[in-house]
């Protein structure tokens, strides 16, 4: 993907006496989300999630953007909550998203972490609320919450178990050691692994396989499988339904079964 435009949503004028803790940038259908703290690993405090939250609603409200991609500045992805906030009482939470202004209520469109470096305790649980992350071989994930006395609430203990074995998530959910990249592909964890400083690139070039396809598809895809883990058998057809029929009745779906036909790209209008 080429970068070709830059923008993000619209947020509260930056003090002059530092840099911006959250970076945006459009690029090709793609949101790319940057935490802006690398003096302090990228931790999270208030203002981070206050502004993460903000940007993905603008992935989610405007109609150009397909995908977002999460990531940190200066080869670190996120050491987690900012723990000298902590002890003043101030919680990196919003009322309507929790921890990093989303683990508790994801964008609609999928999300990518794209990890270098350290990926530990809220780091990591912003990664497990993703959709897809793409990692650096030097990319080290883990829950050390249990070490300063803490536990892994922003979904950590929620999400992990459902995506390794759960023995082997209690393990590392307990002893609080790290797992490395590899180790975190063999667990199915992430999606791919790159060199060390191509995780970013790597996660573009995923997130361009995507914003190929039919945005609404893409969008309803990502529902259906977000929601199916909740709901039974005698009704998960019909709740899928719901969610897919106006996907065969739209615009779209005549438009990709045509450029088929016709052996070209489609020409998507998100309707």
């Amino acid at each position: 993907m080429n970068r070709t435009a830059t923008g993000g949503p619209p947020t509260a004028v930056e003090p002059k006496t530092h840099a911006p803790v959250v970076l945006t940038e459009v690029t090709d259908g793609a949101l790319v989300i940057t935490i802006n703290r690398p003096s302090a690993r990228n931790a999270v405090d208030l203002e981070v999630a206050e502004r993460i939250e903000s940007a993905l609603a603008e992935l989610d409200r405007r109609d150009d953007l397909v995908v977002g991609i999460i990531t940190g500045a200066g080869g670190t992805f996120s050491a987690g909550m900012d723990l000298k906030a902590f002890v003043q009482g101030i919680r990196p939470a919003t009322p309507q998203g929790g921890f990093a202004g989303f683990v508790e209520n994801p964008p609609q469109k999928p999300l990518i972490a794209a990890v270098e470096g350290y990926a530990l305790a809220g780091g990591f649980e912003i990664t497990l609320a993703c959709d897809l992350v793409v990692a650096s071989s030097a990319a080290v994930f883990g829950l050390p919450e249990t070490k300063r006395g803490l536990v892994a609430a922003a979904g950590g203990l929620l999400r992990l178990p459902r995506l390794i074995p759960e023995r082997v998530a209690l393990e590392y959910a307990l002893t609080g050691e790290h797992l490395t990249a590899d180790r975190a592909l063999e667990l199915g964890l992430i999606n791919r692994v790159t060199e060390p400083g191509e995780a970013l690139a790597g996660a573009f070039e995923l997130a361009g396989r995507i914003v190929a396809n039919g945005p609404l598809a893409v969008r309803a895809t990502k529902q259906v499988v977000a929601q199916a883990r909740d709901w039974s058998t005698t009704e998960q057809f019909d709740r899928q339904r719901d969610i897919t029929g106006p996907i065969f009745a739209s615009s779209d779906a005549q438009e990709g079964a045509r450029a088929f036909a016709e052996k070209r790209t489609p020409k998507w209008t998100g309707s």
